[in-house]
């Protein structure tokens, strides 16, 4: 096996920490988004009884946090999927349900489209060689830098993709660590 025989969302094989960084997240996001892909829309509402937990919310959810941590807390700007919450709904409970007229189609492609604006970003951002600045938001008067930022979204993918292991289980038996090699993500498909 060589390296271009690898999945397009495995990290490399001998590469610098920006692009460790990356692609870490890149997997993560990957084998989060497999483990939700296929469903319907009741597939996505179930839940397991010990948790209120539910595939299409943490779509969403994950979607939201997409755009919050590249858009709003490192550039300063409007975090895209926060502007399709309907007027008068309460975000936290938007983000964790799909509302009675979401299609899956529409759930996965709010997530989908969260995810191919932020690489976009993150690629902008590795390539001008700016991880180190420091980012827009500054939580109780301290600025955090871009990685920081990078990083906390990694480790919200390693806390809900373990989420999704077990929810997706649970509605079809699906078990695995990572996508299968032929598994096709149109978000993954602009390269870094």
């Amino acid at each position: 096996m060589t390296p271009t025989d690898l999945p397009p969302w495995e990290p490399p094989i001998a590469g610098d920490e920006a692009e460790h960084l990356v692609g870490m997240l890149d997997r993560l996001r990957a084998t989060f988004r497999w483990k939700a892909d296929g469903l319907d829309v009741a597939q996505l509402r179930s839940g397991i009884p010990s948790s209120t937990l539910t595939m299409d919310g943490l779509l969403k959810h994950l979607a939201l946090v997409e755009d919050d941590v590249l858009c709003w807390r490192i550039a300063g700007e409007q975090p895209v999927t926060m502007m399709r919450v309907p007027e008068g709904e309460d975000l936290d409970t938007w983000q964790f349900t799909v509302g009675e007229g979401e299609t899956a189609e529409e759930i996965y492609a709010l997530y989908d489209e969260a995810v191919a604006r932020s690489r976009t970003r993150l690629a902008e951002i590795v390539a001008q060689g700016r991880l180190d600045e420091p980012a827009h938001l500054q939580p109780d008067g301290l600025r955090p830098s871009i990685r920081r930022y990078v990083c906390d979204l990694v480790e919200e993918y390693g806390r809900h993709t373990g989420h999704a292991d077990l929810l997706r289980e649970a509605i079809d038996g699906r078990v695995g660590e990572d996508p299968p090699g032929d598994w096709a993500w149109p978000a993954l498909r602009p390269a870094l």
